[in-house]
């Protein structure tokens, strides 16, 4: 290879790295091969859609540090079975979310009954509205098979069908259940205001 040839290649490179933002599939080659860059990269890119996720199904600000923490190290300790074909953010919720299942479920099993569903009312934090915090407790009142499809639909963004895939349920399930925890928001939403309009 000449000078001029090496230096367009590296040229290349160095645009692909500073001048567009690599996909997953290539970050995920490179942590594969040990990069601990492209590991941070997709850490820096999945952190907060992890956090947000795994405290909207728990509630609980450490228990979400924990969740996002652990499925971080599930995933990339997993690194070498990840389909590169499917995105890598649905593929981390995936692990979020039956992280945060798992844990709930133990945690009920050891306290018993729902109580280990209540959620910690949110301490002002980036919840400024009373009607934030109205709608979040709301939420965190729905059974938690109904709570987690509409904090992936609603809080994360996901489409039913990407819904169905994380969770491993049929569209139609998912659907389901959106309908129905949209129809008991609905009908809290109602009493709420009713017993506003009696004061």
């Amino acid at each position: 290879m000449s000078r001029v040839e090496i230096g367009a290649s590296v040229r290349t490179v160095e645009a692909d790295v500073i001048g567009r933002r690599r996909s997953d599939a290539q970050l995920v080659r490179a942590a594969r091969e040990g990069s601990r860059t492209a590991a941070a990269e997709l850490f820096d890119r999945y952190w907060s859609d992890a956090w947000r996720g795994a405290y909207a199904i728990t509630g609980r600000r450490a228990l979400a540090d924990d969740i996002a923490q652990d499925a971080f190290e599930r995933a990339f300790s997993s690194l070498a079975r990840f389909d590169e074909s499917r995105p890598f953010g649905a593929w981390l919720h995936r692990i979020v979310v039956n992280r945060a299942l798992d844990l709930l479920r133990a945690e009920r099993r050891l306290v018993g009954g729902d109580a280990a569903s209540r959620h910690e009312l949110v301490d002002g934090g980036w919840i400024a509205h009373a009607a934030d915090r109205a709608l979040l407790e709301a939420v965190a009142a729905l059974p938690l098979a109904r709570r987690v499809v509409v904090v992936l639909r609603f809080g994360i963004g996901m489409t039913p069908q990407q819904i169905a895939s994380t969770l491993e349920l049929p569209v139609g399930t998912v659907n389901s259940r959106l309908a129905r925890a949209l129809e008991e928001l609905r009908a809290r939403e109602r009493e709420g205001q009713e017993v506003e309009d009696v004061h």
